[in-house]
């Protein structure tokens, strides 16, 4: 027996096979608790999604009607089994015991005062997740959970410092008879417009007071949204700037060369725009107001698309973030970007440094800006889908792939394709008409919004 058990020992034939059987079999264990946990983490997104827009839909209901109608909102927006508009077909989702769940927060500015008594709604769902290769191990599902609190709609807005900055190359004159213009229409008037549609969904000064005081400089006594305006390409000296503002139609401001340190603020920081926050009307002895022809009747210069040097903007850009950094600590740092994208400047109107990779440098800019912190909006309007147009570039690049690429996130980034490529559009934002681009950007404070869990 103690021979046979020693030959036993010492027979090694097959032993690999048997290393490698094991070794396999580990290798697919790994591997399919990697697609079950894949699963699950798409399955946690899928959930907290409709976690979120529940209770928004949940919160733009607290104190309507004769209550309840918050709750029952939410519910039905919801992935739970009595939701009918978010159900979703691959797992049971239930929603947790004791919710939705009205509450009244203290730090948020929003009375709790209605049939309600309170001024957010919490919404949290679970579910559990079917696994795949990890019941061989005895995990049949895996528990999920998503939970997001959603305050109503008012409450104290934060401040807001806007940087626009406009395209006033010779290409913006081409004619936009779609932007409900009339036939005389110019790209630069459209844009205009669009400016001043923004004025109009902006606050001055808090809504609660009757009037904004008396500015001094731009702005009011206690200003809430401030809007600036630089332009590109800039002008040759600071004595140009009051052609921008005035009623005359001459003379036109003369453009500098972007090698000739231009002058690329027309207005800055202002919040003279309205006289309250309630006031329907443009207030037309406003700087702001008249650089974007909103001056009173028989007043119509305002900016001109007198071009002559090409575009390029990523310098603007850098103006425009440099302003925001030395503004408020406490606002939201906004700059909107409205141009075709075609950086293409020649280079005996570039400096030296900058004449090569033009698109890009717009690109660098903006994402400088959006890394301080700053949400950049991007308009493309009429850009191109070729790369050609951003000849400069050794990197191809088309300029609506960079108007893309300037926005801080896919939110951002809108398009009106009049006059351009057809195939450039926004994905996220089918939003495709200037004034109503702006009016979408002007930030609307008193929307329902998600809060952080510990909000109080």
């Amino acid at each position: 027996m103690k021979r046979l058990l020693r030959a036993f020992c010492r027979e090694e034939r097959g032993a690999i096979s048997l290393i490698g059987a094991v070794c396999a079999l580990v290798l697919l264990g790994m591997a399919g608790l990697g697609v079950d946990f894949g699963y699950v983490y798409y399955m946690r997104a899928e959930l907290q999604t409709s976690t979120d827009a529940a209770a928004l839909a949940g919160a733009q209901m607290i104190n309507v009607g004769t209550g309840g109608t918050a709750v029952s909102t939410a519910t039905q927006y919801s992935s739970s089994g009595t939701g009918t508009l978010n159900q979703n077909s691959e797992i049971n989702v239930s929603m947790a015991t004791g919710y939705p769940l009205l509450k009244c927060l203290n730090s948020t500015g929003v009375s709790c005062s209605g049939p309600d008594n309170a001024n957010a709604i919490e919404v949290s769902q679970t579910a559990a997740v079917p696994t795949f290769f990890a019941r061989l191990f005895g995990l049949s599902t895996w528990n999920i959970s998503a939970t997001s609190l959603a305050s109503a709609r008012g409450g104290t807005p934060q401040p807001i410092d806007a940087e626009i900055i406009l395209d006033t190359t010779a290409s913006m004159n081409n004619a936009d008879p779609n932007c409900g213009g009339g036939a005389g229409a110019t790209r630069e008037s459209c844009a205009l417009a669009g400016v001043r549609t923004l004025l109009q969904a902006l606050d001055p000064c808090l809504p609660a007071l009757a009037s904004c005081g008396t500015p001094t400089n731009g702005n009011v006594p206690h200003p809430l949204d401030r809007v600036g305006l630089i332009v590109f390409p800039g002008l040759t000296n600071s004595s140009q700037l009051p052609y921008e503002t005035d009623c005359s139609s001459t003379p036109l401001p003369t453009i500098s060369r972007y090698s000739n340190t231009p002058v690329y603020k027309i207005v800055g920081l202002s919040s003279d725009y309205r006289a309250s926050a309630s006031a329907t009307s443009l207030n037309t002895d406003s700087n702001l107001v008249l650089a974007v022809q909103g001056g009173a009747s028989g007043c119509q210069q305002g900016l001109s698309a007198v071009g002559g040097v090409g575009t390029f903007y990523a310098d603007a850009i850098t103006t425009a973030q440099t302003e925001l950094s030395a503004g408020r600590a406490n606002a939201r740092k906004v700059i909107i970007i409205l141009s075709d994208g075609a950086a293409n400047a020649s280079a005996s109107n570039m400096p030296s440094d900058e004449a090569a990779n033009q698109c890009h440098e717009g690109i660098t800019a903006a994402q400088a800006a959006a890394a301080a912190g700053t949400w950049v909006y991007s308009i493309s309007y009429g850009s191109s889908t070729n790369t050609s147009d951003c000849s400069t570039d050794t990197t191809p690049i088309t300029p609506c792939a960079t108007m893309q690429a300037i926005a801080s996130d896919s939110t951002k980034y809108f398009s009106d394709t009049s006059g351009g490529d057809a195939s450039c559009v926004s994905q996220a934002n089918p939003i495709s008409e200037l004034s109503d681009i702006f009016s979408y950007i002007g930030v609307d404070a008193s929307s329902a919004r998600l809060l952080p869990l510990n909000t109080t």
